[in-house]
């Protein structure tokens, strides 16, 4: 055999081999995202910080107060008491705390950064800290939410659930983007999201952490050093998934946790977002992020130049013609089906959503090969820099354990 024939076959099995992964992934979201999560012995915080009145913002922190989880605490944190946020929580709390499960609802306060402390983290993981250094010990394990989603009664549950097995370090959902209008800059960030999404599932090394939706054991926090390399970092979630893997321990991914978030973007918010989220995968996860380039741009030249040889090979009558169209339909199909895959996952997950979901599902399915396209765009435009703004403020990001912050402005 030729070198071209190793080459060829090497791409058909690898695509074969990918598209088997991403099954498994669907049929784990499949079994599991229904089932009733009757364990809950661990004494849980849950810490959702906020800043602002986001859309929804009653609706959304109404289903922290609405929790099936009998054996959780509920606390808010803001920056400071002139948000928005901070009166509406208030009122919040008098209105349900006494209907609710949680056991005690706190609103805090906890001053900006470098205010009282010496710290060089982004704002959110501040007021994070600032609650755990208030935690007693009774408490067992630490949940963290953010305000823009709005979570089902069993979506504690289910957050916890892994952590009852020592070889998982730590647990979390993911997000769903449902585009509020469908402008196409809207639909390309629930696509392009979806495509990572669909990455998740049982014992995988994609599974990571995202800060609106994850837990883990306050033993296990302690352990990874979390409080420590909280103090100089940008990225909650990252940070987090990057101290519990170099342990050497599991991040559980939990179906039952992947909440809609409702967006509404232009390109240039869109072209913003991404880059910041690759910027930061780039730092924290250099692996994923370079996995996530090399993919990206093979799934490309699988298609486009795969499909470039087969015409050039039909047109000469080359002798091994077949192989050379083998390439390409294989690489077409498997992307095709993987946008099947995860758009029929989504749609038995996120079911009340469905009819908002339609544009989004129907541009993913036709429009594969140009989403693909994208995200490298999204992925190379990464590749250089360091800085970032995030809520207003500039960041620096020197490694994984270290964060300058720029200015507040």
């Amino acid at each position: 055999m030729e070198l071209y024939h190793y080459i060829a076959l090497a791409a058909i099995i690898s695509q074969l081999l990918f598209l088997l992964q991403t099954y498994k992934n669907y049929r784990f979201a499949m079994n599991r995202y229904e089932r009733n999560r009757t364990w809950q012995d661990l004494r849980t915080l849950l810490i959702v910080p906020c800043k602002g009145l986001e859309p929804d913002f009653q609706k959304n922190i109404s289903s922290f107060f609405n929790q099936d989880y009998e054996n959780y605490l509920l606390w808010f944190v803001v920056s400071d008491k002139s948000d928005a946020a901070y009166n509406e929580l208030c009122k919040l709390k008098n209105q349900l705390s006494q209907t609710s499960k949680a056991h005690d609802v706190q609103i805090f306060v906890a001053g900006t950064v470098g205010q009282e402390t010496n710290r060089a983290c982004s704002q959110k993981i501040h007021n994070l800290l600032y609650c755990y250094e208030k935690i007693s010990d009774d408490v067992e394990a630490l949940a963290f939410a953010d305000s823009d989603i709005c979570v089902p009664q069993s979506w504690l549950s289910n957050l916890v659930w892994p952590l009852r097995k020592s070889e998982f370090g730590a647990s979390s959902g993911y997000r769903w983007f449902i585009p509020k209008t469908n402008n196409l800059a809207s639909i390309a960030l629930s696509v392009v999201n979806a495509k990572i999404a669909q990455l998740l599932g049982g014992n995988t090394q994609f599974n990571q952490a995202w800060g609106g939706s994850m837990a883990i054991r306050k033993d296990v926090f302690r352990q990874v050093g979390l409080d420590k390399i909280w103090q100089k970092a940008l990225s909650d979630d990252f940070s987090l998934t990057y101290a519990v893997k170099n342990a050497g321990l599991q991040m559980g991914f939990c179906p039952g946790c992947l909440v809609a978030s409702y967006e509404s973007t232009t390109w240039r918010e869109l072209f913003e977002f991404a880059r910041r989220q690759f910027l930061i995968t780039r730092i924290y996860a250099p692996g994923t992020w370079w996995f996530g380039l090399f993919s990206s741009l093979y799934s490309i030249l699988g298609l486009w130049a795969g499909t470039v040889l087969a015409i050039y090979a039909v047109t000469i009558q080359h002798k091994h013609t077949t192989l050379f169209i083998t390439v390409p339909v294989v690489f077409f199909a498997g992307q095709l089906i993987r946008a099947i895959q995860r758009q029929t996952m989504i749609s038995k997950l996120l079911k009340k959503d469905l009819p908002q979901m339609k544009a989004a599902i129907i541009a993913d399915i036709l429009g594969f090969w140009a989403w693909s396209i994208l995200l490298l765009a999204f992925i190379i435009s990464s590749a250089f820099g360091r800085t970032i703004r995030w809520r207003g403020i500039r960041y620096k990001l020197l490694s994984p354990a270290e964060t300058i912050v720029i200015d507040s402005r």
